[in-house]
């Protein structure tokens, strides 16, 4: 199969490359990039007025499967990401049971090939059963096809244990995906602590649970020589703390949600508990340290932390709905608005937060338009402009931080490997488009 890719501008931060060029994909790759290319065998996709960046990758996503497919399966939680411009996404390892073992991530990556509407990495647990006690096997991980560990939804509270994580890991070149939550400093709260709370009569988190724990975990990592990944920073602080290990040469990245760079704890107003996530929504102070490090490349990547809940789940009252959002399919068109609309980064450093770094990070194939390589691309319109509501959502879940607000950018066509899966916003169904191989 043939695909050109016609007049639209094409951006490729790895190539350095941010033109009007046609992309001409043979065979699943890209075979050609050029102002003008002419191949007369080749369906075409016209991108005239849109962007063409390299596939997004997504680091940090909740798919629920094994054990909690009333929320999100591997098929809805692909087409949604499908949806949202992501070409790969990372499967976290809080499942039930959890993939701290080689015969769970065996059963996601089988069930990736089978269902899967983009790539789905796996993430395997740092601990055994999510509970900060004992080590999981990380070779068996790795082997199995893990591209990196977390815990993610629980913190290692162990010093000593994550210490071991750190020196462990890096036998195996695998990164340690770390939630930085001090829970002494957590429990019991709901949203940030500050004026907000107290108004609202709401236990609060601080923002210390997070940078306390960050502290730690970059002093062992520096300690180590590990890679930590700090997960959805919310808090200034932890952005100082991370700019100041990377001077030192600490080998520690960060990433940050695209909730927490467009709103703030003021949105918990009306006790809304699809506001309500951890870490949670912090200070206006707060999101404009994360917008201003994201720009400079304090803060490496944007990952959703997609964390689908059922609708009876979030409609319970804001102290016991369960912490988390959706964000798959809203991630660009936030970005583009928050972020891009607004003059404080690039089309070019656009691309690099949501493909090529997180490519890097993991050392997976992926985040550019090279020669050669897989065809992964999504195509935007930049000017499209659309308000998100619960019936545009793939996803089987529906809790959106961006219910009703109209967002700026919006993807239209998506390819994994060359194979179109979304055609003119429109997901290609499973009997049109051919396996994408997991891992």
């Amino acid at each position: 199969m043939k695909l050109l890719i016609k007049g639209g501008r094409v951006v490729d931060p790895a190539n350095k490359l941010d033109a009007a060029c046609d992309i001409l994909i043979e065979a699943g790759v890209i075979a050609k990039v050029a102002p003008k290319i002419a191949a007369a065998d080749a369906e075409v996709l016209d991108a005239s007025g849109k962007i063409v960046f390299p596939g997004f990758i997504d680091m940090h996503v909740h798919l629920r499967s094994p054990g909690r497919e009333e929320k999100e399966t591997v098929a809805t939680g692909t087409r949604a990401a499908a949806k949202g411009g992501f070409t790969a996404i990372c499967a976290m390892a809080n499942t039930e049971p959890p993939a701290d073992s080689r015969p769970v991530i065996d059963y996601l990556l089988a069930e990736a090939r089978r269902v899967a509407a983009v790539r789905v990495l796996a993430v395997g647990a740092v601990t055994k059963g999510l509970a900060g006690e004992s080590l999981a096997e990380f070779g068996d991980l790795k082997a199995a096809g893990a591209v990196a560990l977390s815990d993610d939804g629980h913190s290692i509270m162990n010093a000593q244990l994550m210490r071991r994580a750190l020196e462990y890991a890096q036998m195996f070149d695998l990164p340690i995906i770390t939630h930085a939550e001090d829970k002494t400093l957590s429990a019991g709260g709901v949203m940030h602590e500050g004026l907000v709370s107290v108004k609202q009569g709401i236990q609060g988190i601080p923002s210390t649970a997070e940078t306390v724990m960050a502290a730690r975990d970059i002093l062992l990592a520096e300690a180590a020589g590990g890679r930590l990944h700090i997960a959805h920073v919310s808090a200034g602080q932890t952005v100082d703390l991370i700019r100041a290990a990377k001077a030192r040469g600490v080998q520690v990245t960060a990433e940050v949600t695209p909730h927490h760079l467009a709103l703030t704890d003021q949105a918990l107003g009306q006790y809304e508990s699809n506001f309500k996530m951890n870490p949670p929504l912090r200070s206006p102070e707060d999101r404009t340290a994360l917008q201003k490090a994201l720009a400079a490349g304090v803060i490496d990547v944007v990952a959703t932390d997609h964390a689908p809940h059922t609708h009876a789940e979030k409609e319970l009252e804001i102290q016991t709905a369960p912490f988390g959002v959706i964000g798959l399919e809203t991630a660009l068109g936030v970005l583009m608005t928050v972020m891009v609309k607004t003059g404080l980064m690039t089309l070019s450093q656009l691309a690099e937060v949501m493909s090529l770094r997180a490519a890097r990070i993991l050392k997976i194939s992926g985040g550019t338009l090279s020669v050669g390589a897989a065809a992964d691309v999504a195509v935007v319109d930049p000017d499209s402009a659309w308000t998100v509501t619960p019936s545009v959502f793939e996803s089987k879940s529906g809790n959106s931080s961006f219910l009703g607000r109209t967002l700026n950018g919006r993807v239209t066509d998506v390819c994994v490997s060359g194979r179109p899966v979304l055609r003119n916003g429109i997901i290609v169904n499973g009997k049109e488009q051919a396996h994408v191989h997991a891992g």
